[in-house]
């Protein structure tokens, strides 16, 4: 049943051997500002690729401030403690996600609340958080959000730009108004999205990269806070072990963390970021050929939200069942073409499985659906 989508995908790679779901391409100067990290013996967290890189960002970006990370999980744990998110705390996010989101919040000491996403976006629903927040929250007299339930603050949102696709963001910063939430962005996975010209990352209060190996461009492992410039001054301040600046002297003023970016890694994103644009054009490329190729189909292909341009990090279709979503993923990986399901739901791990919740309609009909295909830039 599925031969022919095998064949078309490995008509797009030109290739019979293996294919992966998402590999990095190393086609730019990464070879050379590698070389050069080394030769200068600045391979850890100082050093002038670091300074580069995040100027570089904040230039793609149009963000104020990027401060540099290990890896994406460290910039959302350090985007949440600068939103203030504290130990007893609830966070609202959406169950269908990767689990670094919830860790981030768990690290916090606070307590992820799973809200339904919507189908167009696979992101976290504004209608959804409105009727969560109506349904279980109350703004008080010092205008705090907090549970009716045990008067808990629920402090902050966190939508998640899935695959790359944005979610609806103009209608969440608005709940968050009303409820007084302070809404970080995880753009993880959305490097290179624009929503309604703006990028990912940048329209909340904070926005948070991954430049893992799997990513739109890779450092190898490493991550990115966008924010202004205040809380960018915090956010260095906490990712370099709240060191002050001093030129002998081991001054640490607060609880801080060895989150810096090493050198070594910003140089190759460097290198990558020059090939950013080149990168897009290739991915939006090959999603045109895939909504061609299902548009007669029984699949369902996911394309951008209106108003968007997706970088079409990992191109996915909707199956009509769970049977048929099993289907294609046995015939699809017996032939060596990579394609994976959607990631099970927070709320349906056991560490997160007696999290609030509301009604997660949405999120369960695409989880028994939901299958990523090779989405690798086109040779």
């Amino acid at each position: 049943m599925f031969n022919s989508l095998v064949s078309f995908i490995r008509e797009q790679y030109h290739s019979n051997d293996f294919i992966p779901l998402h590999a990095p391409v190393f086609a730019g100067r990464e070879r050379d500002y590698v070389a050069d990290t080394i030769e200068s013996t600045f391979v850890s967290s100082v050093g002038a690729y670091v300074d580069r890189f995040e100027h570089d960002i904040a230039a793609y970006t149009a963000s104020p401030r990027a401060i540099g990370t290990v890896n994406g999980t460290a910039a959302l744990h350090i985007a949440l403690k600068l939103a203030g998110v504290a130990p007893g705390d609830l966070v609202i996010t959406q169950p269908l996600t990767f689990v670094a989101t919830c860790n981030a919040i768990a690290y916090c000491g606070a307590e992820p609340i799973f809200v339904d996403v919507d189908r167009h976006t696979l992101g976290l629903s504004p209608v959804a958080l409105e009727t969560w927040l109506t349904e279980n929250a109350k703004v008080d007299d010092d205008n705090v959000c907090r549970s009716t339930a045990d008067g808990k603050v629920v402090r902050a949102c966190v939508p998640m730009h899935t695959f790359g696709h944005p979610a609806e963001l103009d209608e969440l910063l608005s709940v968050c108004a009303r409820w007084q939430l302070a809404l970080v962005e995880d753009a993880a996975e959305s490097l290179g999205s624009f929503y309604k010209g703006r990028h990912t990352g940048t329209i909340g209060l904070l926005g948070t990269l991954s430049f893992n190996g799997n990513k739109i461009i890779t450092t190898g492992g490493g991550g990115m806070i966008l924010t202004g410039e205040g809380l960018g001054n915090r956010a260095k301040h906490l990712t370099t072990t709240a060191k002050q600046p001093h030129p002998y002297e081991y001054v640490h003023d607060e609880l801080g963390y060895n989150y810096r970016l090493p050198n070594i890694n910003a140089a190759l994103g460097c290198a990558q970021l020059e090939q950013l644009e080149a990168f897009v054009t290739q991915k939006r490329e090959l999603a045109s050929r895939y909504a061609d190729y299902f548009s007669d189909s029984d699949l369902e292909f996911v394309t951008e939200p209106a108003h968007c341009r997706s970088n079409y990090w990992l191109n996915a279709v909707i199956c009509a069942d769970r049977e048929q979503r099993d289907a294609l993923l046995k015939a699809t990986n017996d032939k060596g073409v990579m394609t994976r399901p959607i990631w099970a739901l927070m709320n349906h791990l056991p560490i997160y499985a007696n999290c609030r919740k509301g009604t997660l309609n949405n999120a369960e009909w695409l989880e028994a659906r939901v299958v990523n295909l090779p989405s690798s830039v086109l040779p």
